[in-house]
């Protein structure tokens, strides 16, 4: 530490801007409250004091689209329900992150081999960030997609792409 040493105020970080900015994005996530089916229990428990979602920067459910920057679909998604999920997905600001949560929203269930009106994934409607599986996944498999979605904004950056040559 020589050289260093009172180089610097007291109190002074020096860090990169995606660093800082990435660091924001992924701890103030505020998800949407759109639950289609029973996943949506298990996403309300995901928010409860056992399990405290809060604890990661997601605590605050939106129930408007205009607020939230995190859209967790969980259930069944009908066909009749696809317009309303695109609506409200083209509704919230960016950035915006999709999570999948459950058997039937990431590839139809057990009821798309039988049922004419379920859709295959809804990764047909929106773009999906994370995949939580399960039927229907505990509430630690949610906050372990969370965590994967917080690991995947921490990688992005703010830079302009390289233009060819």
């Amino acid at each position: 530490m020589g050289w260093i040493q009172n180089r610097f105020e007291e109190n002074l970080v020096i860090t990169s801007l995606d660093w800082a900015l990435n660091w924001a994005k992924s701890n103030s996530l505020w998800p949407m409250t759109f639950g289609l089916a029973c996943c949506a229990i298990e996403m309300m428990a995901t928010g409860a004091a056992r399990f405290d979602i809060d604890r990661f920067g997601a605590g605050a459910f939106r129930a408007t689209p205009r607020q939230s920057d995190l859209m967790i679909v969980a259930g069944t998604v009908t066909y009749k329900m696809t317009s309303r999920i695109r609506r409200l997905y083209n509704q919230m600001p960016e950035p915006k992150y999709v999570i999948a949560m459950g058997a039937c929203t990431i590839g139809g269930g057990p009821y798309f081999k039988y049922g004419y009106h379920v859709v295959k994934g809804v990764d047909l409607i929106v773009p999906v960030d994370v995949y939580v599986p399960g039927c229907p996944p505990r509430p630690e498999a949610l906050l372990e997609g969370l965590m994967r979605l917080q690991d995947k904004i921490r990688q992005g950056t703010i830079a302009r792409p390289a233009q060819p040559a």
